[in-house]
């Protein structure tokens, strides 16, 4: 029985398909180079941290305090003190001139204010032509102030409140854990949709589909032809994603890898869904390149891979439920971060799963219709 399952017309497509892709040395490339340069750019490059802002300072008081102060600043790597004078409209001109990002000016009384107990005031002032490094800089201040503050009281006197902040499943809040997960979302979604739908108006342009219809083969059977030589070079592209993250951005995998290997899979139907479903509606290759990006952008932007949902507004939120990709990617995360199981996991699968069904019974009943 599984010998003439083998040798059946089934399996002759897939081999078919197989020997194509193999030739296909564009398409080979598509499916290796991407995903490890995209995964390598965004986990370097998406990083919310900085470092090295470049500081200027204006000490007024020139005393032990003062000097702590700007110690204070500076012993992170948070902030570099580039310049320091007595003088704000140098300052100011420094910043104007997009030379420094910071300004600190620590006022005569700053030392005398400490040393009577009571509030010491300094000013600073932050370039805000990039508001997001600006907010994230403005953070950061606020902290180093109020630690120091806390070092000048006196021995005998205990801070009111205290505070011990414990994070978990990224105690070293390194971004690149953040990132990574959602970017293996976001390849695996742009190749799957791209490459099947490719793969599929490839046929057309070259004029090999006509001859399908001669194969006394069903169309199901020419099209699970099609999607299982795909799908296993999807999910070596899963696993080239997972050991890159794994190798180079120390990513830690702490839920199980069979269920990540089946949820991936289960995926890996909707982005070939997908693919299908375009190939069915574009007339060429070009044409199907250009609809792919105008349907993947939006879902990539909705998934959280990049921004996080909760700081979009409710409406996007309540759109993003209906994209697949943000299921996938809460699922990923999940398992590598969290080491959740289905437990935790269950509504994102079951979404997951109805995209899946949908898309391709969809994608396979006007495939269908063409080849009829």
């Amino acid at each position: 029985m599984i010998r003439q399952w083998f040798s059946g017309r089934f399996w002759a497509l897939v081999r078919k398909e197989v020997r194509q892709i193999l030739r296909n040395k564009q398409l080979m490339i598509l499916l290796i180079f991407p995903p490890t340069i995209q995964l390598l750019v965004y986990g370097f490059a998406l990083n919310p941290d900085v470092h090295h802002l470049k500081l200027g300072v204006v000490d007024y008081a020139q005393t032990a305090e003062s000097r702590s102060l700007v110690s204070a600043f500076t012993e992170n790597q948070i902030f570099d003190a580039q310049i320091t004078t007595f003088d704000e409209h140098t300052l100011t001109q420094q910043v104007e001139a997009g030379k420094l990002m910071a300004g600190l000016v620590i006022p005569p009384e700053f030392s005398r204010d400490i040393a009577k107990g009571e509030t010491a005031n300094i000013q600073v002032f932050i370039d805000g032509v990039d508001a997001n490094t600006a907010g994230i800089a403005s953070g950061y201040i606020s902290q180093i102030v109020q630690q120091f503050g806390l070092q000048q009281l006196t021995p005998n006197v205990t801070p009111p409140v205290t505070t011990q902040v414990i994070f978990f499943y990224n105690p070293g809040l390194i971004s690149s854990w953040f990132f990574v997960p959602g970017v293996m979302g976001l390849v695996i979604t742009l190749i799957g949709s791209i490459v099947s739908a490719i793969t599929v108006v490839k046929e057309k342009d070259t004029g090999t589909l006509e001859q399908l219809l001669m194969t006394p083969a069903e169309a199901w059977e020419i099209l699970l032809a099609k999607v299982v030589p795909l799908f296993v070079l999807m999910m070596g592209d899963d696993v080239l994603a997972l050991m890159i993250g794994r190798g180079i951005f120390a990513v830690p995998f702490r839920g199980s890898f069979p269920l990540f290997m089946v949820l991936s899979g289960l995926y890996m139907f909707v982005g070939i869904g997908v693919g299908i479903f375009l190939a069915t509606v574009c007339q060429s290759q070009q044409q199907v390149v250009l609809t792919t990006f105008f349907i993947n952008l939006p879902m990539v932007q909705l998934s959280g891979a990049i921004a996080p949902i909760e700081t979009m507004p409710r409406f996007f939120q309540i759109l993003s439920i209906f994209n697949p990709l943000r299921h996938y990617i809460a699922i990923v995360r999940g398992i590598l971060l969290k080491g959740v199981g289905l437990p935790a996991l269950w509504p994102h699968v079951i979404a997951l799963a109805c995209f899946a069904v949908i898309l391709m019974a969809i994608s396979t009943n006007r495939f269908r219709s063409q080849l009829s």
